[in-house]
């Protein structure tokens, strides 16, 4: 692999520090350099310093010349559900039309539509679909992706997900990262009685969770913990169960109702509690003393019309880990845009610009277990970079809704084609460079 050498950006942020989650007051430090220059050799990050000195020692490396723009670690997007069949336009009229989230699955959308849709599609037409999918979220800046199962529901679409993702996570040029899902929903067929959805959890455990673990593509276990869906009790059980299977541990926790799904997470040691935007007091200060991340998704409350959005001042000031990702699913976050969210970290939840920034990165990396790998610009990590077409960091939240990536890479191979990286927004200034 050749080595790269850029040059000419306005800032690099960094968010260097320690290879773990930070949390409370060490998120405040972005690590924002100018007049700085970026080397890269055999896909991790070699060099910072001026462009002088890395371009002599790094000669013959190809140079990348960011024309003035921001370079940032890549997005980490750490809670999708990207591989799906058909979108839940229904839903969305169903809303327009007073219908709540709980009620929408009672009538039988929600998960319940995507799952009938999942089990028509063939593995085949959802990784095509995926693929589309996955190019669209490197386009904004994306270059970790988390892709969770569970719009299947049975043993073998289960299965039949985690191939599609797996499939994915070897022919696309991102880190891609799979967790199962299959505790997302109880499927209609076992909603029939009390007996049935006794048998529905053992099919999980007893069935589907060896044959998971088997297969060896999920590296996290994920459990929807919510009133209607798994119970506190549920929850333990099944991620118990996935723990001594070897998976590691995730949970939808507190998305609609304050329920105590933060608290168990904590106690199991979870690597991350999502959505929390219910989550009481007591799981704040559950998740402030644990190495849980709080995983919070304002696109999610945002797009269902919820006044609500999850305490991420309070996490924060309590000391817990805030990370910020898409849920980039079909009826309830159908969004690709990254930087979208860290617009809402500023505007909704009153996170300021360097929390929002490790929020993305680094704590997203922490949430999947990759704090030692990727989530910061400094020496060893691996050169999963972002360049937007900017010439302050502010302005990445600030355009809300542009895409701003004008090329991202992961391990120093292109996962978002930078053709057009002399083509810069008109907003940015050209940097002239020295000498």
């Amino acid at each position: 692999m050749k080595d790269l050498l850029f040059v000419n950006a306005a800032q690099i942020v960094t968010c260097a520090g320690p290879a773990k989650a930070r949390k409370g007051k060490e998120m405040r430090d972005a690590g924002i350099l100018r007049n700085t220059a970026v080397a890269v050799s055999e896909g991790r990050i070699a060099m910072i310093g001026a462009a002088r000195d890395l371009e002599h020692a790094y000669s013959d490396a190809e140079v990348i010349d960011c024309h003035g723009g921001v370079l940032t670690p890549g997005l980490v997007d750490s809670h999708t559900h990207a591989v799906f069949g058909k979108p839940r336009l229904e839903d969305q009229e169903l809303r327009a039309d007073g219908f709540d989230y709980m009620e929408i699955a009672r009538r039988g959308g929600g998960i319940h539509s995507s799952v009938r849709d999942f089990r028509e599609q063939s593995e085949d037409d959802l990784y095509s679909l995926a693929v589309t999918r996955v190019k669209e979220l490197a386009a904004y800046g994306t270059t970790t992706l988390e892709i969770k199962s569970g719009y299947g529901l049975s043993v073998e679409d289960e299965l039949k997900a985690l191939r599609v993702i797996g499939r994915l996570a070897e022919r696309q040029p991102m880190r891609i990262v799979a967790t199962w899902l299959g505790a997302h929903e109880i499927p209609q067929e076992y909603r029939t009685s009390d007996e049935r959805r006794v048998e529905f959890i053992e099919l999980l455990i007893d069935d589907l969770l060896p044959r998971v673990v088997e297969q060896g593509i999920a590296r996290f276990a994920d459990v929807f913990c919510e009133p209607g869906v798994f119970t506190l009790a549920e929850t333990r059980r099944i991620l118990e169960a996935s723990r001594q299977a070897g998976l590691g541990l995730k949970v939808h926790a507190d998305e609609l109702k304050p329920y105590g799904g933060a608290e168990v997470a904590a106690s199991l040691g979870a690597v991350s509690a999502d959505h929390l935007a219910a989550v009481s007091d007591k799981g704040v200060e559950a998740l402030a003393k644990s190495d849980t991340v709080a995983t919070l998704l304002p696109g999610t409350m945002l797009f269902l019309g919820k006044a609500k959005q999850a305490p991420a001042r309070a996490l924060i000031d309590a000391g817990a880990a805030v990370a910020l990702a898409t849920d980039f699913n079909p009826g309830t976050s159908p969004t690709v845009n990254f930087p979208l969210m860290l617009t809402l970290g500023v505007s909704q939840l009153r996170m300021s610009l360097a929390e929002v920034l490790i929020a993305a990165t680094v704590n997203g990396a922490a949430a999947l277990s990759l704090a030692d790998e990727t989530g910061q610009i400094a020496p060893g990590f691996d050169a999963d970079l972002a360049l937007f077409a900017i010439g302050d960091v502010r302005e990445l939240p600030y355009w809300y809704g542009a895409r701003l990536c004008v090329g991202s890479w992961k391990a120093g191979a292109p996962c978002h084609p930078y053709e057009n990286v002399g083509k810069l927004n008109p907003r940015v200034p050209e940097v002239v460079p020295a000498g």
